[in-house]
């Protein structure tokens, strides 16, 4: 993960499954106290634990099925949290723990046990296991964490959703939105992230997402949200994809088969939006949305993710300008097309301004893009000066 971290450009990662006895072992083994309170480091790159955990619940004669993320301030923390949630499912299995424990009452827990850990509701508008979720989800945080919504100060969109969607719903006005990438391959890490303005310790991080201050968490780096597998609507057995507004015309029925759509995330946005698309809140925290470079190359080269001249590729241009997202984000173009080819440096330039043609996910399929290279027209000629990551 440090080694990725490097190429990506990515200076500080959550270490994930903290709960794990054998991860969690490991992280006593790798990690060293970095300068900064409560975050660690490993080979040059800062850690902060983090872990993923699965609830499910009934509330109010319903069950729910949500995914949090858990941020500890220390390893003892991590040990202390870890030995409470033993009492509700088991810590050693692969992927999240699931937990038979409310996130009400795991937030209770947490905070209980440290003032300084804090919880984050995961991807929150994925359809199974998240906090609005069309097939289990709530329609308000104080729906969820009660008199304690207050404690909920951030919010991960998850790659289905990006800022602009999030900004339609005034209720999250107040709510810092993160953008996270999972760590199932660290050569994903970075698909999504949080920009700071400087280094900041734990207890920093958590006050700049408490305060929502947009002069600390400068933006957010996003996935284009429609490539995801349940951003419309649809029903994969029977090849149907849906638009929310097609889906209402057909009473979330599919024409085909006659079985219930699955309801895709912007069909919930709708739902539970109180502002037209394009509204911005004037406390709005920028994003940007990227391309892995990795699938750029694939596409220009016309070749697979994983190839070896891919690999090599990617290898050159971020040995060239230190890491994938000042690729990506901030090395000129004219200095781009001297390492590499001028149809490689205009299609990461086309990616910037969002020139991009998408076929939207739905049911479980994941969405298609394409940057058009060959037929977009000219982008604006870049000025060329050397940027700072």
């Amino acid at each position: 993960m440090a080694h990725w971290a490097k190429l990506k450009g990515v200076h500080l990662v959550g270490t994930g499954d903290f709960t794990h006895p054998a991860w969690f072992l490991e992280l006593k083994e790798k990690l060293a106290p970095a300068e900064l309170e409560g975050l660690y480091q490993c080979r040059g790159v800062l850690f902060i634990l983090t872990a993923e955990v699965a609830n499910f619940f009934n509330l109010r004669g319903r069950s729910y099925k949500m995914h949090n993320l858990i941020f500890a301030p220390s390893l003892e923390v991590a040990l202390r949290i870890n030995q409470r949630l033993r009492r509700y499912g088991s810590l050693s299995v692969d992927g999240r723990p699931a937990l038979a424990l409310s996130a009400h009452d795991l937030l209770k827990i947490v905070k209980d046990l440290s003032a300084e850990a804090y919880i984050v509701p995961a991807h929150i508008w994925t359809p199974w296991f998240s906090l609005f979720g069309s097939r289990s989800g709530f329609d308000s945080i104080a729906d969820c964490f009660g008199e304690d919504a207050g404690e909920i100060y951030a919010l991960e969109t998850g790659f289905s959703s990006d800022p602009p969607m999030n900004w339609r719903w005034s209720a999250l006005d107040r709510i810092t939105l993160i953008s996270n990438s999972d760590a199932h391959s660290p050569s994903r890490l970075g698909r999504e992230a949080n920009v700071f303005a400087e280094p900041t310790d734990f207890g920093g991080l958590r006050n700049a997402m408490a305060s929502h201050d947009g002069k600390k968490l400068l933006y957010t780096i996003e996935f284009f949200p429609e490539e995801d597998k349940y951003y419309y609507d649809g029903h994969r057995l029977c090849n149907v994809l849906s638009s929310p507004a097609q889906s209402r015309t057909h009473h979330n029925i599919c024409p085909v088969c006659h079985k219930p759509l699955t309801v895709g995330v912007m069909h919930r946005v709708e739902e539970l939006a109180d502002r037209p698309e394009g509204f911005r809140p004037p406390s709005a925290i920028p994003y940007r949305r990227l391309i892995p470079l990795e699938e750029v190359i694939a596409q220009v080269t016309k070749r697979q993710v994983g190839t070896e001249a891919v690999e090599n590729e990617y290898m050159k241009l971020v040995q060239t300008f230190g890491s994938e997202l000042n690729v990506l984000m901030d090395t000129p173009i004219p200095y781009l097309e001297k390492v590499t080819t001028q149809e490689l440096a205009r299609a990461i330039s086309l990616v910037r301004q969002e020139q991009v043609s998408i076929i939207p996910g739905f049911d479980g399929i994941y969405g298609k893009i394409e940057i058009r290279w060959k037929t977009m027209p000219e982008p604006a000629e870049e000025a060329v000066q050397i940027h700072l990551f």
